[in-house]
């Protein structure tokens, strides 16, 4: 393990070596001597308030590629440094990083060095998310790249840290932004790596932005870690990627729980004397269960770091834990019941403080609130939280989705009728229902009834080689009769290997019709990987969606 346990290019780690390396401040009165750790540690852009005295910077004035003016340093790592800059070309204050190499590392080691600032500018590039800097430009000088990026106006979520802890709110709030830009990232092909509270930015009006994708891997891409060592923070890095294992997005998750739990608890739960033991435990350590963080954000932060990454929550769950963290029901501590009564049917107003619920205030709010689900949708299953019912008035219907889902329809040009589909952030799994209407009907294509229409789809997804979802001839399918609201229905689950050239996992879909008493054919889809982490996952909102589908007038 002794290579392994380094991140100083291959160098064996001192007893005293730090585990993380945070932005130094630019101008400091007495230089420090270089830090140990990950050469390749990239700076983050950092404005420091106004009233900050800067000495002028050595280098300030100089034009880069013959449009952007250095202005003065906003902090430095290992391989770069990240200046203040005026684009004189538009008129705008931008952030330039400045590629910084030692001239002693061996040649591969400074090229792949450059071509990692160049895949940070391709991946950050790649994404268009409010939660990830934008990349303007790439100024080639003397064949070294110079990244031109927006500039974030704020101060790291490490330096925020130093002066003390988050609350749970603040944190989960931060912490969706940060999950939004790495579901961007894993979307697009892109695995983040070096997810820590000093990639963290807060900007001004309350943005966050993930930052730096120096490390970033890019699927299709090599390779850049040099032989015998790794790249990343250790304290923050995933134990697969410590084990040399095949990292995917639930690594970067598993980061993400660090830093939630840093961030509440105000101690870094792996970090030790130096980058071995770190490395050990991280292994190895199980961290005390969080005490500042409470209820979702607790739940969030301990599922994120299980060392398994099979067994961590999904992107979707923790966004829907960290929204509920984030907004919190309001404390009631009193509230106000009106009993029908008295002279001239005035009502009585009772205040009833938190224990007064226990006796009948308890049951009339208890009968009210049932009363009301059973008036409102007799049928609907409990929904899970972070769930939310979208009303599709073009569809006459209710639908029930993980608020996270993103929504669409086609073009009124397409052929497809009426259709709305709910996709999740990573694109596995999707919700859609289709409507077709008996008045539009002229071709008389709607069958007869639910159990119809599942067969004629049945025999068309067995006969057809390329029947609407690129599936191979001969898929497996278990269609079954069921009801709806007292009415007949029917379900079909249709498990394929896709020959989608973009994505090969095998699929599974759950389909339920319901043909209305008027003639209209519903058709409610669900689809998700037939294989992995996300199967059972794509079970549980097929069942959810399918259980709380409310259709009008039924």
């Amino acid at each position: 393990m002794d290579d392994l346990m380094s991140n100083n290019g291959g160098a064996r780690s001192g007893a005293d070596e730090p585990t993380s390396f945070a932005l130094q401040p630019p101008n400091p009165p007495n230089p420090p001597a270089p830090v140990p750790g990950n050469p390749y540690a990239t700076p983050t852009q950092v404005v420091p308030p106004q009233s900050v005295a800067a000495v002028q910077d050595p280098g300030a004035g100089r034009l880069i590629a013959g449009r952007y003016r250095l202005i003065a340093k906003l902090g430095h790592g290992g391989m770069g440094t990240v200046w203040r800059a005026k684009d004189e070309t538009v008129d705008r204050e931008v952030a330039v990083k400045e590629p910084r190499v030692p001239e002693h590392l061996p040649e591969r080691e400074r090229a792949n060095a450059f071509e990692r600032m160049r895949r940070e500018a391709r991946a950050a590039a790649r994404l268009d998310h409010p939660a990830v800097v934008d990349v303007h430009d790439v100024a080639v000088v003397g064949g070294q790249p110079w990244i031109v990026m927006e500039l974030v106006r704020g101060r790291s979520l490490g330096d925020a840290l130093q002066e003390g802890t988050l609350s749970a709110r603040e944190a989960a709030r931060i912490g969706l932004e940060v999950l939004g830009a790495l579901e961007a990232a894993h979307a697009a092909g892109i695995l983040h790596r070096d997810v820590k509270p000093d990639n963290v930015l807060l900007g001004r009006y309350e943005r966050v932005v993930l930052t730096d994708f120096g490390i970033a891997q890019i699927e299709g891409e090599t390779n850049l870690t040099d032989t015998g060592g790794f790249v990343g923070s250790p304290e923050y890095i995933a134990p697969e990627r410590v084990l040399g294992q095949r990292p995917g997005p639930a690594s970067d998750l598993w980061s993400l729980g660090v830093v939630l739990y840093a961030a509440t608890e105000g101690v870094s739960p792996f970090r030790r004397n130096n980058t071995a033991a770190t490395l050990q435990s991280v292994l190895n350590a199980t961290p005390a269960p969080p005490a500042s963080a409470q209820g979702p954000l607790a739940e969030a932060i301990t599922g994120l770091l299980h060392k398994d990454p099979a067994r961590r929550p999904d992107a979707a769950r923790v966004r829907a834990l960290l929204e509920a963290a984030a907004n919190p029901p309001a404390d009631r501590s009193t509230q106000v019941v009106q009993v029908m009564g008295g002279q001239g049917g005035e009502g009585r107003r009772l205040r009833l403080g938190r224990k007064g619920w226990t006796g009948l205030g308890a049951a009339v709010v208890a009968a009210a609130v049932t009363a009301y689900l059973v008036l409102a949708n007799p049928f609907a299953g409990p929904l899970p939280e972070g769930w939310k019912i979208r009303q599709e008035k073009e569809l006459a219907a209710s639908l029930a989705v993980p608020g996270a889902y993103q929504r669409t329809v086609p073009d009124r040009e397409s052929d497809q009728g009426h259709q709305v589909t709910y996709t999740d952030w990573s694109g596995s799994i999707w919700i859609s229902l289709t409507l077709d209407k008996k008045a539009e009907d002229t071709g008389r294509a709607i069958a007869g009834s639910a159990a119809a229409e599942m067969y004629d789809d049945d025999r068309a997804f067995k006969d057809s080689g390329s029947y609407r979802l690129d599936m191979p001839e001969g898929p497996k399918t278990d269609p079954k009769d069921t009801t709806y609201r007292g009415g007949k229905a029917a379900e079909n689950t249709v498990t394929y290997d896709t020959d989608d050239s973009e994505d090969l996992r095998p699929r599974e879909l759950r389909i339920f019709y319901y043909k209305t008493s008027g003639g209209d054919m519903y058709e409610l889809t669900v689809s998700y990987p037939g294989k992995g982490d996300f199967t059972d996952r794509g079970r549980e909102v097929a069942d959810t969606a399918i259980a709380n589908l409310d259709i009008d007038g039924t």
